[in-house]
């Protein structure tokens, strides 16, 4: 498969995303406003946005009294203080039926600190009424997808302020977005081609899992397709469970220079290893490195470097530097 050839596959597949309506798409905050946010609003050209507002979806009105997460005897309930409105109920309710609902969804994107679509930092409160938050969690809505979408990309905009969690997000965004497509397929054709596309991206995340996914794929114990299939995406899921250490994609990125070192430059191998220091460093993204090989695998035309999603995980549009330096624990 040529490089042009993966491009265009890449860009026909898009995510679909669950995303919190008041982050650009209604003016449903509490308050009546809308959050724009820039990383929002620059994936929306790359996924399908499935906007949802729960709490909207369950009778509460906009403007509205805020809504809290209170502990009383060690159960969580989601309440309206000024009104004493008790909304736990039709909240759960509307999570199970709204996620149960969802036949494709490959991620999540909700509002930071939200006490319903938060997934942490959410203030809770005593129900004694005991004043400032007693601890944090997180919000319903946000720990129904988490607990029922464990395997897919989930994080807040808040989060994503960090380059980190961002291209972490979205590298398992498009990841499974793309295993999506390939399972729908149900061949096993289609599985040998995505494993040996995704080799040096799993080869960075997950070593082990990389291993027992090849066996997989090798089948040599004649399992149905559909077997084969459902064991790979758990380990598939398992090994993008976290972000690859540093260590881990500097290995990959240095076996990639492999590919070249004979036609390079002694200053531009000497350039890439300054650049693979200053990632290590933290100083600049994986992105950057990357950009550096992108470029020659154009130049000497390297075909199996070129099929390989490590070094375009996700469009390249989205590979932003900015960091706020918010949200780096992953």
């Amino acid at each position: 498969m040529a490089r042009s050839q993966a491009l265009e596959m890449e860009k026909a597949i898009k995510p679909v995303v669950v995303v919190s309506k008041c982050l650009g798409f209604a003016h449903c905050r509490y308050n009546g406003e809308i959050i724009n946010d820039a990383f929002v609003s620059r994936l929306a050209d790359h996924v399908d946005y499935r906007p949802v507002c729960p709490e909207m979806e369950i009778g509460l009105g906009v403007p509205r009294d805020p809504i809290h997460i209170v502990s009383e005897r060690g159960e969580l309930r989601l309440v309206q203080p000024s009104t004493g409105r008790d909304v736990t109920a039709a909240m759960l309710d509307f999570c199970e039926r709204f996620l149960g609902s969802l036949r494709e969804v490959d991620g999540f994107l909700l509002k930071f600190r939200s006490p319903s679509c938060g997934t942490n930092d959410v203030k809770i409160f005593s129900a004694q009424g005991k004043s400032g938050p007693m601890g944090k969690g997180a919000g319903f809505f946000g720990n129904a997808v988490l607990s029922r979408f464990p395997d897919l990309a989930v994080e807040t905009e808040g989060r994503l302020k960090s380059y980190r969690l961002r291209e972490h997000y979205l590298t398992r965004l498009f990841t499974m977005a793309r295993w999506r497509e390939a399972a729908g397929k149900g061949k096993m054709k289609d599985l040998v081609d995505f494993h040996a596309r995704h080799k040096l991206l799993l080869m960075a995340y997950n070593q082990s899992e990389l291993k027992k996914m090849g066996a997989v794929v090798a089948n040599r114990d004649h399992r149905p397709s559909e077997e084969v299939f459902a064991l790979y995406r758990g380990h598939l899921a398992k090994s993008l469970s976290r972000a690859p250490r540093l260590t881990s994609s500097i290995n990959v990125l240095m076996h990639a220079l492999g590919y070249f070192s004979q036609g390079l430059k002694a200053e531009e191998k000497a350039y890439f290893l300054d650049t693979l220091e200053r990632y290590r460093r933290g100083a600049v993204p994986l992105s950057v490195p990357v950009s550096i090989l992108n470029a020659w695998i154009v130049r000497f035309g390297q075909e199996y470097l070129a099929q390989q999603t490590f070094f375009r995980p996700y469009p390249e549009e989205l590979a932003l530097i900015s960091d706020s330096g918010k949200g780096r624990d992953l």
